[in-house]
């Protein structure tokens, strides 16, 4: 699994916050969007692995403000994981404040719980307040071990997220609510989520534009820069709006390229980048549709620029596909898409190119792939 480092500040969404490092650390789902194809959920980082990855980060001067348990599960699925691992970044970095990123199944009974265990922060994804709406996003919802009725699941979500912050706050934990706007599916929703968690105690929230794939060739429309600016002047009419620290994808939650990316390097054998993009512009392509692949590379001088195009199999051949993609980019060190299968993933790694799922634009990106500083505009 390749992990995006955070970003130190991140402006935009009418505030800035600091350099919270989220950790993948959570490995079972609570629910399950509709948004996401075929993918199965990313496999989640051990705590072994996070620890050395937290001391490497601070080894080479980054500055953690604190550590966030998010993805690509969720942290109140597994509670007894949880709890150990809280327990293990208590005592190996007892000076950073601890916050979990949750759907919020669980969360009221565990409040109490997790501020023992040092969190001070908790983000809570909610997406809609009515059981009509949450149907139309999610697949199924897990409150327990086992499956419930999407019908009677979305009312227990909607009920178990407004006694969460309730619980949050009387524990003395901080609440932010995270909300992802779908095109066409919750925008009509975001004020009325607005309302609600601020009146329940919530202290602030984010809103983050959504894309993701209805099925392998329907994808779902990224909300206009025109409908998050009038969504978010109508949210801060009740709650602050705020951006919470870059976080690991849940779904199609894709977090953009910025300083202290934690990605491979270039090599003499492996001296390129390959992109996947429809307008030479964005990283907006999902690799199992891509059949082009934009090709940047150093020029005699050092500096990168576009090289060229390579036409990529057409979908269909299964795993074969993947195995001649190696190998049409075996210079690459590292292709870039906008999402991706497991499968792919694994298959190209093992051949030695690095994928990073991100959304941003594609100048930019390389150029902090190359060392440079970032450029182009943020789509978060």
């Amino acid at each position: 699994m390749t992990i995006l480092s955070f970003a130190k500040t991140r402006p935009g969404c009418g505030g800035k916050s600091a350099g919270w490092l989220p950790l993948p650390v959570a490995p079972q789902a609570a629910a399950r969007l509709r948004f996401c194809g075929e993918e199965k959920l990313p496999q989640a980082v051990p705590i072994q692995g996070a620890l050395t990855w937290i001391a490497d980060l601070l080894a080479q001067g980054n500055e953690i403000t604190g550590l966030d348990l998010h993805g690509p599960g969720d942290p109140l699925a597994t509670v007894t994981m949880t709890r150990d691992i809280l327990a293990m970044l208590r005592g190996q970095h007892p000076g950073l404040p601890l916050g979990i990123t949750t759907l919020g199944l669980g969360l009221a009974e565990h409040a109490g719980l997790l501020a023992e265990r040092g969190v001070t922060r908790v983000t809570l994804l909610v997406d809609a307040v009515t059981p009509r709406t949450i149907k139309k996003m999610y697949t199924w919802i897990r409150p327990g071990k086992r499956n419930t009725p999407l019908v009677e699941a979305a009312e227990i979500l909607i009920e178990a997220q407004a006694k969460g912050i309730a619980a949050c706050k009387a524990a003395g934990m901080a609440v932010s609510v995270q909300t992802t706007v779908y095109g066409g599916i919750n925008e009509d929703e975001i004020e009325e989520i607005a309302r609600q968690v601020s009146g329940l105690g919530a202290e602030a929230i984010s809103l983050l534009p959504g894309k993701g794939w209805l099925s392998t060739e329907e994808p779902l429309p990224l909300p206009s820069a025109e409908t998050m600016a009038e969504l978010a002047r109508k949210v801060a009419l009740h709650i602050p709006v705020v951006c919470l620290p870059e976080q690991a994808s849940r779904g199609e939650h894709i977090p953009s390229v910025d300083e202290g990316l934690s990605v491979p390097k270039p090599t003499e054998a492996r001296p390129n980048v390959a992109v996947l993009s429809s307008n030479g512009m964005d990283i907006d392509l999902h690799l199992g549709q891509a059949i082009k692949a934009l090709i940047y590379g150093p020029r005699e001088d050092g500096l990168a620029c576009l090289l060229g195009t390579r036409d990529l199999p057409e979908p269909g051949s299964g795993d074969n596909r993947w195995e001649q993609v190696a190998g049409i980019l075996a210079d690459c060190f590292v292709l870039m898409a906008a999402s991706a299968g497991q499968k792919p993933r694994d298959i190209l790694g093992r051949h030695g190119l690095t994928v990073l799922l991100l959304e941003d634009n594609v100048e930019g990106a390389v150029d902090v792939l190359y060392g440079g500083g970032k450029k182009g505009k943020n789509k978060k």
